[in-house]
């Protein structure tokens, strides 16, 4: 399911399965609700997300204009567009303090072009203290990563 057509297509009850299988069971009810709203309202505003893309004058702009909708706050709207970097012209958001952290860590320069595999990197290791099986912690500054790649309490 990846245009609004999709998702309305689907109904209700499909993606709360979808959702369940995702593990998102404690918000599955209201999330497909929201899901299908949003999706309704965007066909009937713009038919469809690349004319909502066309519309928009800038980046920022673009944000703004997602963030109309019911439901879709900032952090959405960055997990979104990050997606869409290099597809959309408009897709450029400031790139999210997880991916920033993480970035330090490593001494990159940018953080905007590996995003989404630093956002995993912090989520799927630096916050569940794995250093020891981060395919980074050789390179990492973190001050919790030992010689042997442990966490210091």
């Amino acid at each position: 399911m990846t245009t609004p057509d999709s998702i309305i297509g689907a109904g209700w009850d499909k993606l709360v399965k979808v959702l369940d299988s995702g593990g998102y069971v404690r918000y599955d009810f209201s999330t497909a609700t929201n899901l299908l709203s949003v999706s309704d309202s965007l066909l009937k505003k713009y038919g469809s997300l690349e004319r909502l893309h066309e519309k928009a004058e800038s980046s920022e702009r673009l944000e703004e204009m997602l963030m109309e909708f019911k439901g879709v706050g900032p952090v959405a709207v960055n997990i979104f567009l990050r997606e869409l970097r290099g597809i959309w012209k408009k897709a450029d958001p400031a790139p999210s303090p997880l991916a920033l952290r993480v970035a330090r860590r490593l001494r990159l320069k940018k953080a905007d072009e590996f995003e989404s595999q630093l956002v995993r990197l912090e989520l799927e290791f630096c916050r569940k203290r794995k250093c020891d099986i981060c395919p980074m912690a050789k390179i990492c500054d973190d001050r919790r990563v030992q010689k042997q790649g442990k966490p210091v309490s």
